[in-house]
């Protein structure tokens, strides 16, 4: 039996859905375990395009099964979407993805009190994507939350009405808004259950059982480490555990069945929204990351902050996830830089600091310390063995992967499954 966690080593959008796509080759398995429809995640495969917000990536592959693990929360809605887009394309997900009852579904008020609170904040918003996901898992943490399963009871109206007397209290009172109308929700949800009612499963007991039955399960992240809940730079983070402990919680796999665990790395950073940023780019070196790894977020549509690669972060991931192996991408972005820097280390006030404190305080007077390497300055975009690489090219993958201590087995040169080359 064997569990491989994939998870973002940075700020997300490292490109794991590509990693997902190539390594679910040797998985029966593939199940997302945290977030919602918050995260995009892209594959590019025959030139074709694919953006999965919910649904793993590894549907693409007919013979996989997938699932969405109890830690996501579900909205109903794009789920449809996706799998309506996917029957367009001619994939069919019957009898291939199956959703744990146990998901909470985002519903009409929590998308309205996530916009409403981000402009209530002003000059000190979070940055969220206006999907619900944060205040549907507030509602799941106060008990207040309604779950597939719940979606699919007979007692879903009573369910519900107890709820939206409150939801409609704090619209109406709190935000100035009008109340959301109990049997308009009803007659919309009845159709999602419908639909939706047909893949419903206890996937813990689906994905335990598979590996009883020796077969591989690969378990898929949204987001990044340093937007988990928990250990990312709060409260500019999102709602979830984004880390290899949240795929244990977020699926019921347990500890023991994990045996890899790849973080996924750019050799540079990006972050969508608002929050601290040390090696964050403002000058033309920050454009080019930006322009040139066309770093715009598929699911906000919004340019992402793009900075140098930071060693002390990625250290800090490669600690709080065990991660096992760097799977590092979006290499060729690199390609037309002069020189190329990576962050080793900081300073506040002048003096070295070991250890990364994420209070709100030091993070906004800590000063980077770079080290500087030649670019190689031609394209490795339609390179496929790692001999061919610019001798510059593997200096710095060979320090990369000194300083981390990891080692790092792929790297990607471009968003196409075949642009990866085995190091």
């Amino acid at each position: 039996m064997s569990c491989t966690v994939v998870v973002g080593a940075q700020w997300g959008d490292e490109g794991k859905a590509k990693v997902i796509d190539f390594l679910c080759e040797d998985a029966q398995y593939i199940v997302r375990y945290q977030g919602g429809a918050n995260a995009g995640h892209t594959v590019v495969t025959n030139k074709e395009k694919f953006v999965f917000h919910l649904i793993p990536s590894g549907i693409l592959h007919p013979d996989k099964v997938c699932a969405i693990g109890n830690g996501v929360v579900l909205d109903p809605e794009q789920l449809i979407k996706e799998m309506d887009s996917l029957a367009d394309m001619g994939i069919s997900v019957q009898d291939r993805l199956f959703i744990s009852g146990h998901c909470h579904i985002i519903m009409p008020y929590h998308k309205l009190f996530d916009v409403y609170k981000e402009q209530r904040l002003k000059g000190k918003k979070i940055g969220t994507t206006g999907r619900g996901i944060g205040p549907c898992y507030s509602d799941k943490i106060s008990r207040n939350g309604i779950r597939l399963i719940d979606l699919l009871s007979p007692d879903f109206k009573d369910i519900l009405e107890g709820l939206l007397d409150e939801k409609n209290f704090f619209l109406k009172n709190y935000y100035n808004q009008p109340p959301l109308d109990l049997n308009e929700i009803l007659e919309t949800y009845a159709g999602y259950a419908e639909k939706l009612k047909p893949l419903e499963r206890n996937t813990s007991y689906l994905l335990n059982a598979a590996l009883k039955r020796n077969e591989h399960v690969l378990c898929e992240g949204a987001q990044g480490t340093m937007l988990d809940i928990d250990f990312g730079t709060y409260p500019y983070v999102t709602s979830s555990n984004s880390t290899t402990g949240g795929a244990c919680t977020g699926t019921g796999i347990p500890p023991n069945k994990i045996t890899s665990v790849y973080g996924v790395m750019k050799p540079y950073l990006t972050r969508v929204g608002e929050g601290y940023f040390p090696t964050e780019l403002k000058d033309n070196d920050g454009t080019q990351l930006q322009e040139q790894g066309n770093e715009v977020g598929a699911t906000t549509g919004r340019a992402r902050r793009c900075g140098w690669f930071d060693v002390g972060l990625a250290r800090y991931a490669i600690m709080i996830n065990g991660i096992t192996d760097i799977f590092l991408t979006k290499l060729d972005v690199l390609d037309s830089f002069d020189t190329v820097k990576i962050c080793t280390g900081y300073e506040i006030d002048g003096e070295p600091v070991d250890e990364i404190s994420f209070s709100r305080t030091d993070l906004s007077r800590v000063t980077p310390v770079f080290r500087e390497f030649e670019g190689w300055k031609t394209s490795i975009a339609k390179i496929r063995s790692f001999s061919e690489l610019p001798a510059k090219t593997k200096v710095f993958i060979h320090e990369v992967q000194k300083l981390l201590d990891v080692p790092i087995p792929y790297i990607s040169v471009g968003p196409e499954r075949e642009s990866t080359i085995k190091v």
